[in-house]
């Protein structure tokens, strides 16, 4: 929205915050007004989302349950894998979490013999 001067920006702002539902308006005051662009461009579709490698979560998923014996994972575990790659494609802190704590008690086990 650069071709629009800061007061003609928060103008339409404030028209597209004041025409929304009270219940949706509710939730852009909890995460906080300020914060909020309605003018943002769109996130790539989940489906064509690369991470550094270049691949796409289906791709990564793929690649990964190839490289495991058919045997070693259930219906379960497969899914488990496609959350993570979509959180971590995603930059979702959670699943970051998860990925940093998992590579830290590997490392733990390492170091005291298991």
């Amino acid at each position: 929205m650069s071709e629009f001067s800061p007061e003609e920006t928060e103008s339409r702002k404030k028209a597209v915050f004041d025409s929304m539902s009270p219940r949706r308006q509710k939730h852009i005051l909890k995460k906080g007004y300020d914060k909020w662009d309605p003018f943002e461009e769109p996130k790539d579709p989940i489906d064509i989302r690369k991470d550094k490698t270049k691949r796409t979560t289906q791709m990564l998923v793929r690649e990964f349950l190839q490289s495991c014996s058919s045997e070693g994972y259930s219906n379960a575990y497969g899914r488990g894998v496609l959350e993570m790659a979509l959180g971590i494609i995603n930059d979702d802190e959670r699943f970051i979490g998860m990925y940093d704590f998992a590579r830290w008690h590997q490392e733990l086990l390492r170091k005291e013999g298991h």
